[in-house]
């Protein structure tokens, strides 16, 4: 993406947040903030250990822990990654990605690595990338840079790994796989971008040994992981408007594979249930959001573009509740926890709803810095990262 299209993009994000931020008389009910909404707790969350690596500041980002090997890994923007014990949070090792690109002096300010696209966990490394266009694969045992490759593009979504490749999709629409053990290119493709796109890209999956990757443009794609010849292509998105703005379709999170079918949401258009073989569109529901889904046995669960949240039915996408009082509170996508699912707000909040009926029935803060990731669990533990890098491992009663 060209300069100016990149001002354009920032005008258009500023322009959405001064609105959604407004609180004069004749506020668009669109754009309004919705209060912290009071509930009647019915249960308080444990923290079972927390720690502080450093945060992402005003920055977008999608750098959050990821858990394996029974560790916890974890990364703040200006290049410092973590691992910790997955019980007591203890520190096992720490390695500065700034320090090793940039040699500075003892009295000068640390360069930032801007890290952003990140962690992935596969074939005992770490994978993380950056906004410059950097990936990086650390020893998961010791933290010790293994190799480092230069890709033609920001990275700021998480690497896919398996059957020893690594997989990365970046903003300039280049997506690129590189041998797990060395870091050598084996194979590059690269997707058309729109004028103007979101701030953001879609986390590539690697299942039944295809790449599925979605699009500026509104599509998912799906990649032969041996060689990147392209296979079927879906639609998602639907471009309706006549302006650039309202032709906005990107399809950023993350296709959610289960069983025989893929599911997928674009940010304008739909949530979209796909054969996986063929590439056949299934069903298609109206919800926009460009956050993460989450399928739990026969539910799907996705926060839309203006914070609501919905349970649909995976086998044909008929609505079963919806939950409207986190309205423009910037939530993250949804997680599974027990008979629960959890989003966090941009005040720090995060919030327990009831997985039957929507109703929320818990809340905790992190910290006031706000979540701006979706959370991830493992064995029913909720590990979340701040904007300021305040970790927690959050277990439900």
């Amino acid at each position: 993406m060209n300069f100016i299209n990149k001002k354009l993009l920032v005008i258009f994000l500023l322009a959405t947040t001064l609105m959604a931020c407004s609180s004069t008389d004749d506020e668009d009910e669109k754009t309004k903030v919705a209060e912290l909404p009071d509930i009647d707790q019915q249960f308080r969350p444990d923290v079972v250990w927390s720690k502080s690596i450093g945060g992402i500041s005003n920055y977008f980002s999608r750098l959050k822990p990821a858990v394996a090997y029974n560790t916890v890994y974890s990364a703040s923007r200006d290049g410092d990654i973590y691992a910790f014990d997955i019980s007591s949070g203890k520190k096992i090792w720490h390695t500065d990605i700034s320090s090793i690109l940039y040699k500075s002096g003892f009295f000068e300010s640390k360069k930032s690595a801007m890290l952003a696209g990140g962690l992935t966990a596969g074939e005992n490394k770490i994978f993380v990338g950056s906004e410059n266009g950097e990936l990086f694969a650390l020893d998961a045992k010791n933290g010790d840079l293994i190799w480092q490759s230069k890709v033609k593009g920001e990275i700021i979504a998480k690497p896919a790994v398996d059957s020893g490749s690594v997989v990365v999709n970046t903003v300039s629409g280049v997506i690129e796989a590189f041998n797990v053990s060395d870091g050598k290119k084996q194979w590059l493709v690269e997707q058309e971008v729109p004028p103007l796109s979101l701030r953001g890209t879609s986390t590539p999956v690697i299942a039944a040994g295809g790449v599925l990757v979605g699009s500026a443009a509104g599509d998912l794609t799906v990649y032969i992981l041996e060689n990147g010849q392209e296979g079927w292509t879906a639609q998602i998105g639907e471009a309706t408007g006549s302006t650039e703005l309202e032709r906005v379709v990107d399809v950023d999170s993350a296709p959610v594979v289960f069983g025989d079918k893929i599911y997928s949401i674009s940010s304008r258009g739909n949530l979209t249930a796909i054969d996986l073989r063929s590439g056949r569109v299934v069903w298609k529901r109206q919800y926009s959001s460009y956050r993460n889904i989450v399928i739990d046995g026969n539910g799907i669960f996705i926060t839309d573009v203006r914070g609501h949240i919905y349970s649909l039915d995976r086998i044909d996408g008929l609505e079963q509740w919806s939950q409207l009082s986190l309205t423009n509170r910037n939530v993250t996508g949804p997680v599974v926890v027990g008979d629960y699912i959890v989003v966090g707000d941009f005040e720090g909040y995060l919030h327990w709803l009831n997985k039957e009926t929507g109703d929320i029935v818990a809340q905790h803060r992190v910290d006031s810095s706000g979540v701006y990731a979706t959370p991830i669990v493992v064995n029913d533990i909720l590990y979340v990262q701040s904007r300021d890098g305040d970790l927690e491992a959050i277990k439900t009663p």
